[in-house]
């Protein structure tokens, strides 16, 4: 046995040069991975976010439709297509962790379905006074553009973690991990030029 090999308990030099580099890639794949797990578990966080301002907007409609009815329930089509696109918009369940882009997409159309038939609604009130000066349906109204600025933010920022987390796994060396333990690249939400065309639900 060498001199060299007798001072390091029996390892070569050669070797522990070898063990150095291999415990270096290790600390770097547990911190890389971490880091990846972090950013993920942000955007999927901002994700449920976003869920629960759309919930929330779903929450309000009954009311609404309520109130509308009571004042202006000849206005069958525009009432029935509300409701209509309610119940799809909520129908549709995306998991954090199965964010394709048609998936997305699917969720998207729907909401954006829902915004114009609340906007077809809200235009009605314009031909009726005493629905417009009715309480509940000016509180509902208020209600309403809250959340809807709600759902707006909760949009931006889950876009903002999405990018953060794809720049993230995107990145050499950090995308050899990232394909290894499958993180996969998410989608984030775009403009709907048909939702830009839908009436403003604004009061």
């Amino acid at each position: 046995m060498s001199n060299n090999a007798m001072k390091t308990g029996g390892l070569s030099k050669n070797t522990m040069i070898i063990l150095a580099v291999v415990a270096v890639i290790v600390l770097w794949g547990v911190s890389a991975y971490n880091g990846m797990v972090n950013v993920e578990e942000q955007a999927t966080t901002e994700w449920a976010k976003v869920q629960s301002a759309y919930q929330r907007r779903a929450d309000l409609i009954p009311n609404l439709v309520n109130v509308v009815k009571g004042y202006a329930s000849h206005e069958k089509e525009t009432l029935e297509g509300v409701v209509n696109a309610r119940a799809k918009a909520t129908s549709i369940n995306v998991d954090a962790g199965d964010l394709s882009p048609e998936k997305l997409q699917e969720f998207q159309k729907a909401q954006g379905e829902l915004s114009q038939a609340l906007g077809r609604l809200i235009a009605v009130s314009e031909a009726y006074p005493d629905l417009k000066a009715n309480e509940n349906f000016k509180e509902l109204q208020v209600q309403l553009e809250g959340t809807e600025n709600r759902i707006n933010e909760a949009r931006n920022s889950f876009n903002t973690a999405v990018q953060t987390y794809n720049v993230r796994i995107r990145k050499f060396p950090n995308s050899l991990l990232a394909g290894i333990f499958g993180f996969d690249k998410m989608t984030k939400f775009e403009a709907d030029a048909e939702a830009q065309k839908a009436p403003e639900v604004k009061f």
